[in-house]
């Protein structure tokens, strides 16, 4: 009885999904006049002067958004006026010769119509030794000239990159982050985004982490299954992480 009750709650689940991507199909947003105000969440830089990193995630717009995230780090210096932000999209290579985008903006802008999650917040001294590591990441990025929406590289694999390139950045990204596991075309170990494991990946299309804050996880063409332990909760396609937020 058990079983059949899980195996109705997934269908319910499946065709709710299924409905809710149709619909957007259907009848898409458009992005000229979706969303992109401030989600209230990062402080004021003229309120607040102490130096700020935060890493976030939205869901991507319109029916992709069911399976996808994008990321971005926004950075403000000690006294600063105003955020960096930091991100990787396809379209900036089309006009600027660069995947890498790195403009003053809003640090917590709705994802053409998409709110913000919040991964990470590091504030004062800490995010002051973050900041120029990020700054060097960002610039040794390897694949500024590349992107593939699958299985990578593309936004979530700079934002990955970053995450493994600054110790102070701990970051979980979600298993919906498609992309975050493409490691290289040669390499195939590297450490995990907390730093507490190791990843394994097959140019993202197969992949297995494991560590202490971590979990485990395991991608198959881009798609995440896992355990975190650390913060108990399940991470699953679609869905998302259920459970403890970090």
């Amino acid at each position: 009885m058990k079983k059949s009750r899980i195996v109705g709650t997934l269908w319910i689940i499946v065709i709710i999904v299924c409905a809710l991507i149709i619909h957007d199909m259907l009848f898409p947003v458009n992005w000229q006049t979706a969303n992109r105000n401030s989600a209230g969440i990062a402080p004021k830089p003229q309120e607040v002067r102490e130096a700020v990193v935060q890493v976030y995630t939205a869901r991507v717009y319109n029916w992709r958004g069911y399976f996808a995230v994008h990321p971005w780090i926004a950075v403000k210096k000690k006294d600063a006026d105003s955020y960096t932000v930091y991100q990787v999209t396809a379209w900036n290579k089309y006009r600027f010769g660069t995947t890498v985008s790195n403009q003053s903006d809003i640090p917590d802008r709705y994802w053409y119509g998409r709110k913000p999650q919040l991964l990470q917040d590091l504030r004062g001294q800490t995010a002051e030794t973050a900041i120029p590591k990020i700054e060097k990441a960002v610039a040794d990025y390897p694949y500024s000239q590349d992107y593939e929406l699958w299985p990578g590289p593309n936004s979530n694999t700079f934002i990955a990159y970053i995450i493994r390139n600054v110790p102070e950045l701990t970051a979980d990204l979600p298993p919906t982050a498609i992309g975050k596991d493409f490691i290289g075309y040669k390499q195939f170990v590297a450490p995990s985004a907390t730093g507490s494991g190791y990843l394994f990946s097959v140019l993202g299309l197969f992949s297995l982490s494991a560590g202490w804050k971590d979990g485990i996880e395991i991608g198959l063409l881009g798609l995440n299954f896992g355990i975190d332990w650390y913060r108990p909760a399940i991470k699953l396609p679609l869905l998302g992480r259920i459970g403890m937020r970090r």
